[in-house]
């Protein structure tokens, strides 16, 4: 492409045609003098072992008896036998070659899993969903609390504390979840990590009937499902949440004063400063214009405290992603990109 355009001369600089193409200089180079751009082919060494003779070292170094051996070892074991095929440094090179320097052996492979992707721009689009473990009263016991959240606000749309993690449990949260949230089919998509009770049958069968995706994180990787993660940290770092629980009642009495609390009073960074509850009722455009009302007041009192302007509050989150995709940028780099708007981050 770049060959074509100038093909008839530049009518821009390098660098600017370079940029506009999101090509690197060197690519417009190397079509300039592609006689240059290829390095000419090395000749094997006389001393290099044939293709034949290549083969006969991987055969053996595949046999059972070796197959568990690091090279060193083949190559000692075949020395007392009166053989010589290489030595321990070539094993290693053709090893190498055949990618099985680290493993011989006819193992399973585990796929290859990839991030997902997932976008929110309204409440009620995107639920993150995780099971976190309360302790009890006496070492050993434990509570397991159900939260379900709302990526795109914050807000916690329902909660359940149990004896145990169940996916039946799970099912009927989630069903009653929906129904009070009035979210039709279609609409939403459900995230959660790769639990005993997210991935179980119960909860794949009733998403199905709901008309709802659903979506795991790749296996060990807790930054698939940050909303959740980040929510639990906010549980359990304030100031109001016990070493340990005294009973199940007690627990239980804590989550239903906690979370309307974060529901309602908490302010989120990421949110401009609002609550999950503005955000996911559609309160948080008119609370910042008078935000802004408040502050356009204060600097017209004394305007001399502000150093360039008038201050306005922070804008409102319009897109929120979870692992948001990677695009090539000018440089050749990976970069996240929102097209979009803004990226919020987790708070």
């Amino acid at each position: 492409m770049i060959a074509a355009i100038t093909a008839h001369g530049p009518a821009v600089g390098v660098r600017a045609l370079c940029h506009a193409l999101q090509h690197s200089r060197a690519t417009y180079y190397r079509h300039r003098c592609p006689q240059h751009s290829v390095a000419p082919r090395r000749a094997p060494p006389a001393r290099a072992l044939a293709p034949a003779e290549q083969q006969d070292v991987l055969t053996v170094l595949h046999e059972p008896r070796f197959a568990d051996q690091a090279p060193g070892q083949v190559y000692a074991a075949l020395l007392d036998e009166s053989r010589y095929l290489c030595s321990e440094r070539t094993m290693y090179r053709l090893l190498a070659g055949a990618g099985e320097v680290r493993e011989r052996r006819d193992q399973r492979r585990h796929p290859r899993y990839a991030a997902p992707e997932l976008l929110a721009t309204a409440p009620n689009q995107l639920w993150s969903w995780d099971i976190t473990k309360l302790r009890g009263p006496a070492k050993w016991t434990c509570y397991y609390l159900y939260v379900l959240l709302d990526v795109f606000s914050r807000y916690v749309v329902g909660w359940l504390l149990a004896h145990r993690e169940s996916a039946t449990l799970a099912q009927r949260l989630i069903a009653a979840t929906v129904a009070r949230e009035h979210v039709p089919p279609g609409q939403l998509t459900v995230h959660a990590d790769r639990g005993g009770a997210m991935v179980s049958k119960p909860v794949a069968f009733l998403l199905a009937d709901l008309g709802i995706t659903k979506t795991h994180s790749r296996p060990h990787v807790s930054n698939d499902n940050p909303f959740s993660e980040a929510q639990f940290k906010t549980l359990k770092y304030h100031p109001s949440f016990p070493d340990r629980f005294g009973s199940f009642e007690h627990g239980r009495a804590h989550c239903a004063d906690f979370f309307p609390w974060y529901n309602t009073e908490h302010h989120h960074s990421s949110l401009g400063w609002h609550t999950p509850h503005d955000v996911h009722h559609g309160l948080a455009a008119a609370r910042r214009a008078h935000r802004a009302h408040v502050l356009a007041a204060a600097y017209a009192a004394t305007p001399e405290r502000f150093v360039r302007h008038c201050p306005v509050p922070p804008a409102l989150p319009t897109a929120v992603w979870i692992n948001p995709p990677k695009l090539l940028s000018p440089a050749g780099d990976e970069r996240s990109v929102n097209a979009v708007a803004l990226v919020s981050q987790t708070g």
